[in-house]
Formats: C-alpha cells, structure tokens, sequence
C-alpha cells in the first residue's frame, strides 16, 4: 500500500503520536462500537490498545461509571459501548425490530415494563424460566432496543431496564439504515484514510450491498472519491498529495477486537492460515503483529482463561530475525510477561 496513506493511517490512529484525553474522544467516536480486549476482556472496559499516552481502560471506566459510555448490541449482535449522543445514530445502524415476539418475549417484555428493572435472577423467580431461557431472550429484546442492560461497572448483577424509561428522548426512527451509514462511513473513511466497502463489511457486520449504495452516495455528494479499487475522503485525496510519511519504527500485538484488526478481519484470517500452514502444535491467531504500520504476523496458540499458550511467532518480515527482541517483548507485554515457546517455528 502507498507509503503516505499508512503512515497518515498510523497519525490518524494516534499509533506515530499518542492521543490525550481530548483527542481520545474524537478518536473513540469514530472507531464505534468500542470493545474490551479479546477474550480476557470480560467484564473490563472497552480499550484502544497502545494509541494513548495514559490508561484508557480506566478513563473508559470513570465513563461507564457516568453514562458517558453505554453498552448495546450492535455489529453481528455482539456487545458494544458507544457515546449516547451516537444511541440514534447506532439504532439506525443495528436495530432488528420485533416483529414475530415468542410468548416468552412477550412476558419477560411486559415484565420488565411494567415492573421493572430486574436482574436475570429476579426475572428468573418471577416468570419460572431457566437461566438459559432468558439470557438469549433478554439479547433479543435488547437488539430490538427495546429493553437496556445498566453496566455501569464491572458487577455481573446487573438491572435490565424498559429502555425508554432510560432513554426518554431517543427517537428510534430518528436515521434510516442508509442515513446512519453514510455518517459512520465518514468517521471510518478519516482514520483508516484509504478503504474499500469489504473492509467496512468487516468492521460494521452490515451487508456489502448496502455499504456501496451508502458509498455511491458519498461520492455523488463529492465527500468520497475513488482511489485504486477503494475510497478516500476528498479532503484527504488533496492533503496526502503534499504530505510526508513519518518515520515509523514499532511492533505492536493487537487483539481480535481492535478496531485495525476487525476492519481487516477478512483479509487476516486466510493470511494466518498461510502462515500457519502445516504446523502440527496449535496455532490460532491470538494477537496480529503490527510492525511500522502493517500485518507482518501472529503469535500463535491456544486461548486459555488466564496466560494463553504461546506456542509459536509467525512473521513474513524478510528482516524478522533482525528485530526478533522487539517482536518478542511485543507479544510478552500483552501477555503477562509470558514467553513465547517458538519464534518461526525455532525453540526459544
């Protein structure tokens, strides 16, 4: 890929200079619906890995604590946090109205309406119903943003609420699907620089057939112009042809719910399979190298609750064993110091 657009990619992901606090909202806004670290995350704030220079997963979780994030379920119906000024903006994106309620919905629903908030164990006593019952009826609802899970902190008794009794001003018509596209669509075009419309697929989990008649759009309005077999921003088009790259040196192992990492999520799934091939210990991707601003690779293993097995490094770095410590220390870090049993296949 062009020299200028990765690293004006790596400015705008606050990778080259580290957000502060004002600058970390703007960058969260546009990277939506933001996560917690891929399966060791559970219950902990969302968190932009290595993008600020302070702690995001505790500044998230002074914002939980206010409101100032809430939780929902959007991309592919998995669980989220956005500002609640975006709460229209994301239910035009993700609501999945109900249209064909089950006699269980329909009594949790009027439960929780009339009576409500309840946690799952009081909904539980209530309605007669397992555990197991509720929980996927209770995602339902909440899809349809018909009910609201108060999450505030990490506690896991947690109160569902009648969501316009928490949310008495959001207008749940307020953007249509294409509308609502056409405003993340911007947010996403600005701090990847470059994309193309399988790229937002894989971020936002919507159908590629409605991105590009969203993107048609935008390049009919003269806000995104074609570039290669992909998209900028007409402003950025202009800026990058007088820009200079920044020197970039640096190895980061992002998890599987980064924003960088879901919105390449299509392309590095097969790259790990080709990288991986052959290999006769396990080797799922567990973290995806990000040196000097592209994917030159994985550790690879086993996802264990606590320290994962480390198994193996794979790398296609023509210099890989030249900054093989600073890979290395990369996958230590976000590993509570563990040490990788492989690089490349050779005994560490």
């Amino acid at each position: 890929m062009n020299e200028k657009i990765i690293s004006l990619r790596m400015e705008r992901q606050c990778f080259v200079y580290k957000a502060d606090e004002s600058e970390y909202i703007n960058l969260y806004r546009d990277m939506q619906p933001g996560q917690n670290v891929y399966w060791n995350g559970f219950g902990e704030p969302p968190t932009l890995s290595f993008r600020t220079d302070f702690n995001d997963i505790e500044f998230n979780r002074e914002r939980q604590l206010k409101r100032e994030l809430i939780k929902g379920r959007f991309s592919g119906g998995n669980l989220g946090w956005i500002v609640p000024e975006d709460m229209e903006l994301f239910i035009g994106l993700y609501r999945k109205p109900l249209t064909k309620p089950t006699a269980d919905q329909l009594t949790i629903l009027e439960l929780i309406e009339t009576s409500g908030p309840f946690t799952i164990q009081q909904i539980k006593e209530e309605t007669g119903l397992l555990v197991k019952q509720i929980t996927p009826i209770l995602h339902r609802l909440q899809e349809a943003f018909l009910i609201y899970e108060d999450q505030y902190d990490g506690e896991w008794d947690r109160g569902w609420y009648r969501f316009g009794e928490m949310f008495p001003e959001v207008n749940l018509n307020r953007y249509t699907r294409h509308e609502a596209l056409k405003i993340v669509l911007q947010r996403f075009a600005y701090r990847l620089v470059w994309f193309d419309t399988a790229m937002a697929k894989s971020f936002y989990k919507l159908p590629e057939k409605e991105i590009k008649l969203a993107v048609s759009d935008l390049v009919a309005e003269g806000i995104l112009v074609a570039s290669d077999s992909g998209f900028m921003l007409k402003t950025d088009a202009e800026l990058i042809e007088n820009y200079e790259p920044k020197e970039m040196h640096f190895v980061y192992a992002l998890h599987r719910n980064d924003f960088l990492y879901k919105s390449h999520e299509h392309i590095l799934k097969d790259y790990a399979k080709r990288l991986t091939d052959g290999l006769e210990y396990d080797h799922e991707p567990l973290q995806y190298l990000l040196i000097d601003g592209e994917f030159h690779g994985a550790s690879v293993g086993h996802f264990r609750n606590g320290p994962y097995d480390l198994n193996d490094i794979v790398c296609d770095l023509p210099n890989a064993e030249a900054r093989k410590a600073e890979i290395v220390d990369a996958i230590q870090s976000v590993n509570y110091g563990k040490m990788p049993v492989r690089f490349m296949g050779a005994l560490l």
